[in-house]
């Protein structure tokens, strides 16, 4: 008999959890409303970060570009300044 009044305080406690929680305004329905919606902002975070990447990416080649043809004149001015002395 002792067996079963336990397993019936076994029971028992997860309703009332689920009560309680029901209670509180959060259900399972609005926590699966927000881990979808958190799931689509991560989506897009993740989309926004891949565009920011190959954006930085672009950059960088042309500024690397610019620095070559920089590069490129000064040397060419120091080459004529040379033949001119």
């Amino acid at each position: 008999m002792a067996k079963k009044d336990q397993q019936t305080t076994k029971r028992a406690a997860p309703a009332k959890t689920a009560r309680k929680a029901s209670k509180s305004g959060v259900t399972l329905k609005k926590l699966e409303t927000e881990a979808r919606a958190l799931k689509k902002e991560r989506d897009s975070l993740r989309a926004e970060l891949t565009a920011a990447k190959k954006r930085i990416a672009e950059l960088e080649a042309i500024n690397e570009n610019a620095v070559n043809r920089i590069d490129w004149v000064l040397d060419s001015l120091h080459t004529l300044l040379e033949k001119k002395s």
